[in-house]
Formats: structure tokens, C-alpha cells, sequence
């Protein structure tokens, strides 16, 4: 079965096609399809992962599946939250997209240090909706949530994933999520937990795998 992710990201299509292999599901970027990106005006993750879903269904006519994650950090009230990719305001350079995402990488982890300075409370959690749906109106989404806790270092630690993960240390694993290998990640990050979730779902409400 064919999916439209609704996202650009080579990095999470990669992520996501491991998690989902075991249901025959091919997952396909939506900017390979020729859509653009969606708006994500909402303040929640499930509102906004719903609007992206639809928005990729509806471009292409295939069920489509959308996940909203980000960073949430207890003594910042949540934040970054929804706007996690975005979290500092930066002016990009004239580069490939992959250049961009790191530059604006870079910049968020300053601006979380920044805001972290002098704060004891380093407790976060990186959290993921994905939402599933068989067509732009589908009134039965299929939602599942998965959170993955830690804590923020206070520089960065590992040179591997993408994002936080340099700064987002997991004690249970002894090391930064930028410092684990893919199969450690795939098996224990948010999207798994919230992968692991859909899988069940997508078993019982679609009939998909054994």
C-alpha cells in the first residue's frame, strides 16, 4: 500500500519507511508528488498534524499519513513545542535544502542554551502525533502519540541524527539520541513509540500485515 508522507524530510521519511515496512506500506515524500508544504498554523501537534495530512490527501489522491513532533521542555512551559523546527528566528542562506535545515539546526540548539542558562531543570521530552488517513475527509483518523524523555545537556554531545538530538540526552540509554546508532533510535525515539501504536491501529482499522 502506497502512502503520501506529508513532509520534505529526507531524514524522516527514512525514519518512518523503517518503522512501517513490516505492513507493506511504501511511504512516498509528498514534494516528490509535487505538493507543496502545508500550513501548520495550530498550537497543538494533533491539529496540526491532522492539517497536513489532509492537505497531502487531498493533493494526491492517496491515504496519506503526517506526524507532528517536536521538542517540549518542562522549565520553558513546553516550548519549543509546534514550532520546534523553527524555534529561532534565522535568515537562511541561498543553499540546498539539506544546508538550510542544518543551519536552522544549529541555530535552535544556540537559542535553547540560551534560554536554559543558570536553569537547573533540564527535563524534556521530544513527542510525536502521527496521524493516518484514507482520504481528505476521512472521519476516522487514526492518531497515536508517543513521548520520549530526557534531558537537555548543556552543549552539544554526538554528531549523528538531526535537530536536538545532540542536546537531548536519555539517561535510560546513556547517551544523547545524536549518539545512538539508527537501530537504537528506530527502536526506542517517540516516532517509534507512536509508530509502534499505528501499526496496531492500521492492523485492526485497515487490515494491513498479518
Amino acid at each position: 500500500m502506497k502512502l503520501v508522507l506529508a513532509s520534505n524530510n529526507a531524514k524522516k521519511l527514512a525514519e518512518l519507511q523503517a518503522l512501517f515496512t513490516p505492513l507493506g506500506i511504501e511511504l512516498v515524500k509528498q514534494g516528490d508528488l509535487g505538493v507543496a508544504e502545508a500550513e501548520e498554523p495550530h498550537v497543538t501537534f494533533i491539529e496540526n498534524a491532522l492539517a497536513k495530512a489532509r492537505h497531502a490527501a487531498a493533493a494526491t489522491g492517496l491515504p496519506a499519513i503526517a506526524d507532528d513532533s517536536g521538542l517540549c521542555v518542562d522549565a520553558l512551559g513546553g516550548a519549543p513545542g509546534v514550532i520546534s523546527a523553527h524555534y529561532a528566528p534565522v535568515a537562511l542562506a541561498d543553499e540546498p535544502r539539506e544546508a538550510q535545515r542544518r543551519q536552522q539546526d544549529d541555530a535552535n540548539n544556540a537559542l535553547l542554551l540560551e534560554r536554559l542558562a543558570g536553569v537547573d531543570d533540564r527535563r524534556a521530552a521530544f513527542t510525536c502525533t502521527l496521524i493516518a488517513i484514507r482520504g481528505p475527509a476521512d472521519p476516522q483518523p487514526l492518531v497515536a502519540t508517543g513521548r520520549w524523555e530526557g534531558e537537555i545537556l548543556r552543549s552539544l554531545q554526538g554528531s549523528g541524527g538531526f535537530g536536538y538530538d545532540p542536546l537531548m540526552y536519555v539517561p535510560a540509554l546513556g547517551a544523547t539520541v545524536a549518539e545512538l546508532a539508527s537501530e537504537v533510535k528506530n527502536a526506542n525515539s517517540h516516532r517509534a513509540l507512536a509508530a509502534a501504536q499505528m501499526r496496531e491501529l492500521m492492523r485492526r482499522a485497515w487490515h494491513l500485515g498479518a
